[in-house]
């Protein structure tokens, strides 16, 4: 497996890919902001909505691509853009195909995300993602800890109202200005 930065002039190569996993990461459950039914148009429309951002610099992308040339994971680092949020920034979008779950995808995706982070030293990340979800046990793994909850926060995949819990890391803090 590679996992590698996915630059805006780059992200028409993997439109296709990146739809077929936002779809199959949506249909085994995962709460990242879709229901069911998901279509091709809706993935699609994600996909491209990304462009801008990846253009100018506030978000971040990461493909994890196996020996095959397939898609097997990806995410996403946003930077806070606003001058006193200049120390932080929010994971997104953490999505690993289904028949690559607990083979490591998640750990290296997030290895990558944090070593950028520190670059641009971004030393607060933080995300949410559905209360009481495998994701959960993911993100306490990898060192993230949990703040809280806000119940009936976004709809399920299944268009239940489910609560979000929000995690945080500190990679390093900023010294006073």
């Amino acid at each position: 497996m590679t996992i590698l930065p996915l630059p805006a002039e780059k992200l028409a190569e993997y439109r296709d890919a990146l739809a077929r996993l936002l779809i199959d990461t949506v249909e085994h459950g995962a709460s990242i902001g879709y229901e069911l039914p998901i279509t091709f148009a809706t993935a699609y429309d994600w996909v491209d909505g990304l462009t801008a951002s990846l253009a100018d610099g506030s978000r971040r992308l990461w493909l994890a691509q196996g020996d095959d040339g397939r898609l097997l994971g990806s995410v996403q680092l946003e930077l806070a853009q606003r001058q006193n949020g200049v120390n932080r920034a929010e994971v997104q979008k953490l999505m690993v195909a289904s028949g690559q779950r607990r083979q490591g995808t998640a750990r290296r995706l997030m290895a990558a995300l944090e070593a950028e982070a520190l670059a641009l030293e971004r030393g607060l990340l933080y995300l949410d993602t559905e209360a009481g979800s495998p994701a959960e046990d993911c993100y306490r793994a990898l060192g993230y800890q949990r703040l809280g909850e806000l119940p009936d926060y976004a709809y399920g995949a299944d268009g239940v109202l489910r609560a979000t819990a929000i995690y945080f890391k500190t990679l390093f803090r900023r010294p006073t200005r």
